[in-house]
């Protein structure tokens, strides 16, 4: 029993790293590209949970509510480039931090107005419902298994997009030098709309997926916005390989460590203490992870490369 539930922590901490890549990639895009610090991307992965709930109770759709989960969160990202981040490229980053710690403010009240305060639920839809039985006799949950497929082929597109497209040629030179593509003829107001709009849509697409596993509420977005700019710091800014591999980190540390930390210092102490003492340690790892990848390489794990 115990390699099951081994097994079954690990798919749990590949599934939570999956939806932290889904918010660290537009992230990591927004500040490798327009070198800006956006807390309120936490609330473009609330405005996707709640869009996607609020579609899936008056259709009944869970792809429509998917949908609209991308369109809301994408529309609000581009609407926020539009009216409020252009103007802060050439500001300092204390001015940047101010500006969107106050949208979060903003899509917090407007979110509470809009839908009120409490909780909503987006419940799985039945295809996706029950478990699955894997090799090995594990039976893991259809949805949790949906959710790290589908991370795997946005992960897999992403890096084509980036690599292999021309839009994804002007990403990584506007990475590397805006004013020279500028000078070339590419729109770099359009390219950073877009950027941003992308990043908004992923980091939507993320919370309408969590929001089927946890309550959709107010305020849901900023714990996950401080995991995923430890992803961003340990995989590299900038880059969409190192958000990947920062996120599956991250998310098996935190897993694994909350899970069998506590069950290690049960060895050597109390059942009482061991509990209290491997939560508290497990609540640190990620940050000690952090530390220790930064100290060999003070850039991240691929720094510098898309």
């Amino acid at each position: 029993m115990t390699y099951i539930l081994v097994l079954e922590q690990i798919l749990n901490g590949l599934q939570f790293g999956i939806m932290l890549f889904l918010m660290a990639a537009g992230l990591t895009l927004v500040f490798g590209v327009m070198g800006l610090i956006n807390l309120a991307h936490g609330s473009l992965y609330m405005v996707g949970a709640f869009a996607a709930a609020a579609v899936a109770g008056w259709t009944g759709s869970f792809l429509l509510a998917l949908i609209a989960s991308l369109a809301a969160a994408a529309a609000a990202g581009a609407l926020m480039e539009l009216v409020v981040i252009r103007r802060l490229y050439r500001r300092d980053h204390l001015d940047q931090v101010l500006a969107t710690f106050a949208l979060i403010l903003i899509f917090s009240e407007g979110t509470r107005w809009l839908f009120g305060s409490f909780p909503l639920f987006l419940d799985v839809p039945s295809y996706l419902s029950g478990p699955v039985t894997l090799p090995g006799g594990i039976e893991y949950p259809l949805y949790r298994l949906a959710i790290i497929l589908t991370g795997l082929a946005i992960a897999a597109g992403l890096f084509l997009l980036i690599a292999r497209t021309r839009i994804g040629i002007q990403i990584r030179a506007g990475e590397a030098d805006r004013e020279m593509i500028a000078a070339l003829g590419v729109d770099i107001s359009k390219l950073y709309t877009l950027v941003f709009a992308l990043g908004a849509a992923l980091a939507g697409l993320a919370g309408a997926l969590v929001g089927a596993i946890q309550s959709v509420q107010v305020g849901m977005g900023e714990p996950v916005l401080i995991l995923a700019f430890v992803v961003i710091v340990i995989g590299g800014i900038g880059s969409i390989k190192g958000a990947l591999a920062g996120a599956l980190l991250v998310g098996m540390t935190d897993t694994l460590g909350g899970v069998f930390l506590p069950r290690l210092f049960t060895l050597f102490m109390e059942p009482a203490s061991a509990a209290s003492a491997g939560a508290s340690l497990a609540s640190m790892l990620i940050y000690i992870l952090m530390a220790g990848v930064l100290l060999v390489r003070p850039s991240g794990l691929y720094g510098g490369s898309a």
